[in-house]
Order: C-alpha cells, then structure tokens, then sequence
C-alpha cells in the first residue's frame, strides 16, 4: 500500500500559520504580562530607565562634542592668526613680490619664492598632517598655490572660496567637511578655517591670498566614538541596575501579597484555619494580622451559620416527618367526606373538594421538603440503570398530558429516530422533566411546548421550550432557587411548591449534570437537561443548543448577538452554549 504524499503547503496559508503562531504567543505573553505584578513594575521601571538614560545620553553626548569640537575651533583659529601674521611676514619680504608660476591646478610644495617659503615655514610648525594642513592661493596669479603634506585641493570646495574671496579680510570662515590627502582613497572628517589675507598695511602686495587650515579630526572622532560607546554601556549597565532594584525592592511587596494572595484562595477554598506568619511590625506585617484577624471572624461566622442552618434543616426534616402521621389522619377523614360528598349540601360539598384540593397539594410541598431535606443531609442516592432518554420523555410528556389539555397547550415532540441510552436514576430525570413542562404550561399562555432530545457521544440532552411571556435579564440565577418566583403578584394556576426546579437542579447535579435556563421577554424560554451518557464521567459539552436555533438566527441577523454567561453561574457546568436571559419560578 502506497504512503500518500504530504500535502505541500501554500505560502500563504505557511504566512496564516505564521500570523496565528505569533498571535498566540503575544496572547500568551499578555496573559503572563497582567497576571504579574512584579513583572508589570519591572517593566515599567525599565521603559522609564531607558528613556530617561536615553535623553541623558543624548544631552552628554551633544555637550561633550560640543566641547571637544569647540576646543578644537578655538586652537585651530589661534593657529591660523599667527600662520596668517607668518605668511604676511614672508611676503613682505623685498624679494617676494612674485610667486613662482607652476601649471593649473598644480600643488607645489618647498618653492624658493616668498610664499614657498612660508609654506615650507607653516610645514614645519604644523609638524605632521595629523596636526594640520595649510593651503596657501591666489587667483589673481595663475599657478600660485602651495599646499603642505599631501593635502589635496579637492578638500577647499568652492562654496568655501566663493564665501572667503566675498569675506572681509583677516576674517576667519569655519566649516567642517571632508578632507582629501594624496595617496589616501578614503576622506577624513575636518575642519577648515578659510581667511583672506589682510594686506590693508602692506600695499605693495597682492590682495588676493586665501589661506586655508584644514584641521582633520580622526582622533576626536575616535574620542567621541569611546565615549560614547562608554556613554551606551553605562546606560545598558545602569538599566539593568534598576530593573534589578526594582525585582528585589517588588519582591519585598509581591511576595508577602502573593502568600495573602494564596491564603485566601485556601480560606476561600474551605480551609477556615489558614493564617498568615507575621513578621516585623510594618505595614505589610499589619496586613497579616488583619488578614490573620479576619480570617478567625470568618471561620467563627461560618461555624455559627452551619450550626444554624443544621438547626433549620434538622427542624424542616423533623416537622417534615412529623407532620405525616396527622396529615395521614387527615387525609383519611378528607377522602371519606369527599366520596360523600354528593349527600351535602352545596356549601358543604364545595369546602370538601377545596379541602381535598389542599391536602393534594400540602402532600405535594410536604414530599418536597422531605427531598430537599434529604438534599441538604447529603442522603440522597441515585439508582442508575442504562435506559432510553425517549422513553423517559414519553412518560413525562403522558402524565402532563391532562394538565396541558386544561391550559389548551400541544407538545410537539422531536425525538431521534435511534435509541439515547445513558446511565440515569429514570425516576429523578422524569421528574425533572415534569416539573419542566408543568413550568412551560403554567407560563406558555397556551402556545405550543417543543420538547428536543438530543444525543453525542458523550452526552445527551433534553430542551423544553415555551413560547410564553418569556424570561427578564439578571433572572437566569435566581430561577433555580427556593420559593422564588419572577411575578410573585401572578397566581399560580398549577398549585405548584415553589421548589419544583430548586430540586430538579439537584436531581441534575446529583447525576453530574447540567440543568440550564435562557429567555428573553417576548422570545419565551427554553430550559435544557444534560446528562453524560456514563454515570461519573465529567460532561464537556451539551448536543442541544441552550438558545433556540431561531432566535440565534433573528439575533445574528439583526447583528444583535446575546452575550454568553458562563453555566457555572447557573449549575457549575462548562458550556458555551449558556447565555444571559431570565428566569422564573415554579
């Protein structure tokens, strides 16, 4: 059997993937970002240390150039008035009205004229061309320039002869730029100090000299590259510096606040004898002892409730069980003058059935206190055999058959065509069930009941949907509880306890399960029984959705989605499908 060849991926679906990898790990790293403390101060101790050392390295590095290139000039200019006064000197001489004529564009250094000795002279007081190099010009005499070194006269632009020849004389031009030498290939960053020479005092010589000091800077490029570098790794080292003041001087806070932190997680979690150790008497020490203090006030508060409610549930169990011997005897008496009903008078008969109707119903929220009092003793116990969910549904939907004939209301039934077998107490599930749909009929106003079964592989699921006044927000938490109901001005047509869903959600839990409620005023409600199919396993999901496939449609149409709720708000199930609506009471 041929291996099938690996699809190869296209570039953009390997970009998609790409996209999505790094998605999760900036959600990863966001989680971990907000859920630290001492990273979050860390953090923002290093983004202020580094902005702050930023600008302090920038404002020192623009000071210290400032000053180097500032003491450079301002030796550069001195130099160049006394190799102006030297070369004015030389001129003067008799011998030197004329210059020696060399070809155009033709550097001469060492001439025996006046002004090649003078260049010969500001040679060897510059002493090296590392020191400075001087180039001497006039245009007025074709062929008179005398550079020394190796300077090349490509290094005098014309924007700088142009800005001396229209300068005053004796004035001094700076500019920095590149410097050219002969037999160099690369340039080097200088100065240039551009003056004409003042020949105001000596007639007899020619006003067109330019003298040029080219000043190359390499060594306080070389200085200002190391300080610099010395300016970014004090800055590195005193980043990490703070950062790691900050790590310790947080971990001094944090740590003390993530024990209280866990403390109350365990206090939280049951744990009433959880204490804090107290150390030294700041303010964090002080914290443990109120944390320490709150915790003994808890635990006794705790203790004194669960004494009470033991006292209330023992006296419920008790007048419960009590009240079965004088409820029987009355019972009995109750059946005999209501068969005889037909020999009373009117008045007479009409208080019998009343009476009968009564005690039905005093028996009904007598047998309900009884299992919620089993409930809270932790006594109540599942029968589990493997039975068919629609099989239970049938039964349920038969015995309310009678009551939704009086209220004009009709099931329709979706049932799947093949058996939903799951482990289950039949009797509590059918119970639940009934106290379902007696809810939809007491709240449908007399419209059709949809009754949904449906079946994964994990699970099954049973929705009882009504099409009545429906359920207002902020209810969904309340519907479930004791005696509570959402109109307590509306009567009640059914006679029912008020503990009816109140035990239907236990009879839910009991089996593992979930037993959840949506509604929306003018939607109806729809309440939804999950089971897992294996009595004992943790349920995941739920095949039924808990809001109406319809109502989600008209909502998503309309670009109105209902925000999702957490069933763990209702029955401690993990569900997606619970969503905020209201609730109401049996």
């Amino acid at each position: 059997m041929a291996t099938p060849k690996k699809r190869r991926r296209t570039p953009r679906q390997l970009a998609r993937g790409v996209r999505r990898r790094a998605r999760r790990a900036a959600g990863r790293l966001r989680r971990v970002f907000w859920r630290s403390l001492q990273l979050r101060v860390v953090t923002s101790t290093m983004v202020i240390s580094v902005a702050v050392v930023a600008v302090l390295g920038v404002f020192l590095d623009q000071q210290i150039t400032t000053s180097v290139l500032d003491a450079r000039e301002r030796a550069a200019t001195s130099e160049a008035q006394a190799d102006r006064n030297a070369v004015l000197g030389f001129l003067n001489q008799p011998d030197g009205e004329t210059a020696k004529r060399s070809e155009p564009g033709e550097t001469i250094q060492g001439d025996d004229s006046p002004l090649g000795q003078a260049t010969t002279a500001l040679a060897n007081r510059a002493g090296s061309a590392s020191r400075y190099s001087v180039i001497i010009c006039n245009r007025k005499l074709p062929g008179a320039c005398f550079g020394t070194t190796n300077i090349d006269e490509r290094s005098i632009t014309e924007r700088m002869r142009t800005a001396v020849t229209k300068g005053e004389p004796g004035r001094n031009s700076p500019w920095y730029g590149e410097l050219y030498y002969k037999g160099r290939d690369e340039p080097v960053r200088g100065l240039v100090i551009g003056t004409r020479l003042d020949t105001t005092g000596a007639p007899q010589i020619d006003s067109g000299y330019e003298i040029y000091h080219l000043v190359p800077l390499d060594k306080e490029e070389e200085t200002l590259n190391a300080v610099r570098q010395m300016l970014v790794v004090v800055g590195v080292g005193l980043v990490l510096l703070l950062a790691a003041i900050a790590f310790l001087v947080t971990r001094q806070v944090v740590t003390p606040v993530r024990l209280t932190r866990q403390a109350a997680e365990r206090l939280a979690a049951g744990r009433l004898d959880e204490r804090l150790k107290v150390r030294g008497e700041d303010d964090l020490a002080r914290l443990a002892a109120s944390f320490n203090e709150m915790a003994a006030n808890l635990a006794l508060k705790i203790h004194q409730l669960e004494e009470l409610s033991q006292v209330q549930r023992q006296f419920v169990s008790d007048v419960s069980h009590e009240l079965r011997t004088p409820l029987t005897t009355v019972r009995m008496a109750a059946d005999l003058l209501y068969e005889a009903r037909e020999d009373f008078d009117p008045m007479a008969a009409r208080s019998a059935e009343l009476m009968q109707n009564q005690l039905e119903r005093f028996e009904s929220m007598l047998a309900d206190l009884l299992e919620i009092s089993r409930y809270d003793a932790g006594a109540a116990t599942l029968d589990v055999d493997s039975v068919d969910v629609r099989d239970v549904v049938l039964r349920a939907v038969a015995d309310s058959e009678a009551l939704a004939e009086r209220h004009s209301t009709r099931f329709d039934l979706r049932l799947p065509g093949e058996p939903c077998m799951a482990e289950m107490d039949s009797r509590r599930v059918e119970r639940i069930l009934r106290n379902l749909l007696f809810n939809a009929i007491e709240h449908g106003e007399g419209k059709d009941i949809v009754v949904s079964v449906g079946a994964d592989r994990d699970a099954v699921a049973v929705a009882v949907r009504d099409h009545g006044v429906g359920l207002k927000p902020g209810e969904e938490n309340m519907v479930f509880d004791r005696f509570w109901r959402a109109d307590p001005s509306r009567a009640r047509t059914i006679g029912g306890t008020g503990l009816g869903l109140a035990i239907s959600r236990e009879d839910a839990m009991l089996h593992g399960g979930w037993l959840q409620a949506w509604g929306a005023p003018g939607e109806g409600s729809q309440f939804r029984l999950s089971l897992p199919r294996v009595a004992g396993t943790a349920l995941r999901g739920s095949p039924l959705p808990l809001v109406p496939p319809e109502v989600e449609m008209r909502r998503t149409w309309r670009g109105q989605m209902t925000p999702v709720l957490s069933p763990a708000a209702v029955d401690g199930g993990h569900d997606a499908g619970a969503v905020t609506g209201g609730g109401r009471g049996t």
